[in-house]
């Protein structure tokens, strides 16, 4: 485990959570839901919205696959520590995937509490959420 994630377990921003197993597919098909809100959110010209709601797609899929492991999060940006820590540095989810995931994050924060967002920043913040959700799938032996 790296030094970052140690610390989060320390700090109690990340906890075993053996019942997250059993929730892995719930918080799963939120992640789903939430891209597809994004996206009709998107088609209406709602940037700011559809740009929080694709992140959350992928907080969804992200802590379905922190569940899958046994922990839970207690903070955004833990989430992305547990996730580089238990997939991208085990060689499970690329690099770019992670780096994908912390962009998400800071422009769904400058969306919600600065209330700058974009067009292009909506669109970026979409495809990653298809890309991210279509990795977690496969990584949770949920293709149809």
């Amino acid at each position: 485990m790296n030094q970052e994630f140690e610390q989060c377990l320390e700090n109690k921003k990340i906890i075993p959570f053996e019942r997250g197993k059993d929730l892995v597919r719930k918080e799963f098909l939120a992640g789903e839901s939430d891209l597809l809100d994004a996206k009709a959110g998107f088609q209406e010209k709602r940037y700011k919205w559809s740009t929080i709601q694709a992140y959350y797609a992928m907080f969804h899929a992200a802590r379905a696959l922190v569940y899958s492991r046994g922990y839970r999060e207690k903070s955004h940006y833990c989430l992305s520590v547990a996730l580089r820590a238990l997939f991208v540095e085990e060689g499970k989810l690329d690099a770019q995937s992670g780096r994908d995931f912390l962009n998400a994050m800071n422009l769904r924060a400058a969306a919600d509490y600065e209330v700058e967002f974009s067009e292009a920043g909506a669109t970026a913040v979409i495809s990653a959420a298809e890309k991210f959700i279509t990795k977690a799938k496969g990584l949770l032996g949920m293709e149809k």
